[in-house]
């Protein structure tokens, strides 16, 4: 698992770009479509903000986290745009001073997660994962540039790795004795390999894959995600491999493992 400092750090820095990235959105701008199937920006925005409010003064253990969600949405929903930055920046400054606080034996605490139970840390973690990219769900949508690398990504892409076996024997049916490698060329520079030996896992290194995917991280994210057609990056070469070609294109065509 990864550090409480370093999983702290993440998190505070993934809230923080994204708040920056909602102050600088024109009212068109919050109200256009993002990337996330059916939801505007400003969708996007409450969603975030309605996650970290909940978890404001929120003890592992407790009751009620994702029963009290619904309503502070709706409240949210309710409010304009300089309301909702407003609310976003305050929640954002008190969930720092929670985090700054956390101690090693908090984070490693018994917690209910997104994904089931785990400890505190994981649910952070995937906090990590989440903001991240939904912040990529609004500046992808929009255009706007941004930084896209860092220790962030890497936390962030880590919550895919840590799915990739899945990925990899279930979604695109690596079939027994084969393996493949993701080559990732940057923003996060990574190499990630499967074999598949009666289940696929994720290995530390193939001396002979049956394929290779090279693409960047941030596609890579967006393919895993499923936020973007797969045929677009093929079209345009942002995906592509070498190897067996029946498994790299079914490979490239069924990254999505998320919605």
């Amino acid at each position: 698992m990864t550090s409480r400092a370093d999983t702290v750090g993440a998190l505070r820095g993934a809230l923080i770009s994204f708040g920056d990235t909602a102050r600088g959105l024109t009212a068109e701008q919050w109200a256009a479509p993002s990337l996330c199937p059916e939801w505007t920006v400003r969708d996007v925005v409450v969603h975030v903000a309605t996650i970290e409010s909940a978890m404001v003064g929120w003890h592992p253990g407790d009751d009620g986290l994702f029963e009290s969600m619904p309503a502070i949405a709706r409240e949210l929903h309710g409010v304009d745009d300089a309301a909702l930055l407003a609310r976003y920046d305050a929640v954002v400054a008190e969930r720092s001073v929670e985090l700054a606080e956390l101690s090693d034996e908090e984070f490693e605490r018994a917690s209910i997660t997104p994904v089931g139970p785990g400890t505190y840390g994981r649910f952070l973690q995937i906090r990590v994962f989440d903001v991240w990219v939904h912040e990529r769900d609004v500046r992808v949508a929009l255009g706007l540039a941004g930084d896209d690398g860092g220790p962030v990504a890497a936390l962030a892409l880590d919550e895919v790795r840590s799915s990739l076996g899945y990925i990899m024997g279930k979604k695109v049916g690596l079939p027994d004795g084969a393996g493949i490698v993701v080559d990732l060329t940057g923003p996060v520079a990574t190499r990630m390999c499967v074999a598949v030996d009666g289940r696929a896992r994720v290995v530390e290194q193939l001396e002979s894959p049956a394929v290779t995917l090279t693409t960047d991280s941030l596609t890579f994210m967006l393919l895993a995600c499923g936020r973007i057609d797969p045929e677009e990056p093929i079209a345009d070469g942002r995906i592509r491999w070498t190897g067996d070609g029946t498994l790299g294109e079914r490979a490239a065509r069924n990254l999505a493992f998320t919605m």
